[in-house]
């Protein structure tokens, strides 16, 4: 409560209002009040978290005063504009349309009153031709930035190319802003969906420089893990590494284990290593990311010549430092590695031979008369069969019990594997 008393009191100093005043918004006009929205939005993204809860007490305050304010008002045309950034960050939709009903003036442009309408009302894609024709007319306005990362939102879906160009726009009419932060977390993600990566990490680049303070900042990891599995390698290693070294300790290292996490699911060696090794390094002696880093490590060497390292390594990561889900990736991987190693039973190497291979040919004229699986000097035993094919018949073997356990303990274990994949992709 002192903390948003505090931005109380900053706010109204910055509007010029007396301090004892400071939650009488009454007299205030809506755009005065509507520049603390926009002072305590741009200080969330740059690091100051307590005004996440001011954020919302001012959002409140806007609402009720626009809804008091008489319509005169809004023959100012920054009180039109706070009217519209009220409803573009985050704002009570149905105020907008209380504003609209009453406006016999047409002080409102109905053509982005109509698509922000329909954009708040889940129809973004029905928005985009009108808008696209319409937005020329606000770009260096007060509400320019915000329709564009609108517009951005609507086209994201049906031309990402498109709309990375309207977040571009977003970020250079509002730099160091909320909208910048925005407009350039989802230009990453549309990147790897447009199949873009250099453009990726040249977005991840800036975001990493100016908003790694953001709460916004998991999300960030989320898409960026993602585009370093996806496009990892000796080019792209020294861009990881530039990113990841504008963050903390913490979480470098955090990230670092993702990657190398999904990096071991998927098989890649090189960067599954890579990554575990730097969490590693980055850990403390006590700490127990040391055991994830060495999971993570372990896990692709399970299918390669390092197998018995890797079953060596696993064998000594105490499980209770781990997560439920990591856990039970551990036993997995174990579970597999043994079978691996478990010698086989030598009565399941026997070959077909000789002795048990009966080789039945035609009289007439039919194929070369060679089996690619029996002895080629042997060709005695002939039967003519009908059709004149050859036949190779072999007689019936026993089923083998140990073989058959071995064969469905693993795949109890593939099944195990499929569904922590599965759960890996969500």
């Amino acid at each position: 409560m002192i903390k948003a008393l505090r931005f109380l009191l900053l706010c109204a100093s910055a509007l010029g209002a007396p301090m004892a005043q400071a939650e009488d918004f009454d007299d205030l006009p809506p755009y005065k009040i509507l520049r603390s929205l926009q002072f305590i939005q741009d200080s969330v993204v740059l690091g100051d978290h307590s005004a996440i809860e001011m954020q919302r007490y001012m959002l409140g305050a806007i609402d009720k005063r626009l809804r008091t304010a008489g319509i005169a008002q809004f023959e100012d045309p920054r009180n039109i504009d706070a009217a519209l950034i009220y409803a573009m960050s985050g704002g009570n939709p149905e105020t907008l349309d209380f504003l609209t009903s009453r406006d016999i003036e047409g002080n409102f442009d109905s053509r982005i009153t109509d698509a922000l309408r329909q954009y708040l009302n889940g129809k973004g894609a029905l928005i985009v031709a009108n808008l696209v024709k319409t937005i020329p007319e606000y770009r260096n306005t007060r509400i320019g930035p915000y329709l564009y990362l609108i517009l951005g939102n609507a086209a994201s879906l049906q031309d990402p190319k498109a709309a990375m160009g309207y977040y571009d726009w977003a970020r250079l009419m509002a730099p160091g802003t909320i909208i910048e932060e925005a407009a350039l977390r989802r230009s990453i993600s549309l990147s790897m969906r447009g199949g873009m990566p250099e453009k990726g990490f040249s977005y991840s680049l800036s975001y990493a420089r100016r908003f790694m303070t953001s709460p916004y900042v998991g999300q960030f990891a989320d898409i960026f893990v993602e585009l370093a599995v996806a496009n990892f390698n000796a080019e792209t290693e020294g861009k990881i590494t530039e990113i990841l070294e504008f963050m903390d300790r913490p979480r470098q290292r955090e990230v670092y284990l993702r990657i190398a996490r999904r990096a071991a699911i998927a098989g890649l060696q090189p960067l599954a290593r890579l990554a575990a090794q730097r969490a590693e390094a980055l850990s403390d002696v006590a700490d127990s990311n040391k055991a994830l880093a060495s999971l993570y490590a372990g896990l692709v060497d399970v299918p390669s010549a390092d197998i018995l390292a890797a079953v060596s390594q696993m064998s000594s990561i105490p499980e209770q430092d781990l997560s439920p889900r990591d856990r039970a990736l551990l036993q997995a991987a174990r579970a597999v590695a043994q079978e691996v190693l478990k010698a086989p039973d030598p009565d399941s190497l026997t070959q077909a031979t000789v002795s048990n291979v009966t080789t039945e040919a035609s009289d007439g004229p039919s194929g070369s008369g060679e089996s690619p699986f029996a002895d080629p000097a042997v060709q005695g035993g002939e039967q003519p069969v009908e059709g004149g094919e050859q036949q190779v018949t072999a007689p019936e073997s026993k089923s083998d019990p140990e073989h058959d356990n071995f064969l469905a303990s693993s795949r109890s274990k593939i099944d195990e594997i499929d569904m922590l994949l599965k759960g890996e992709v969500k």
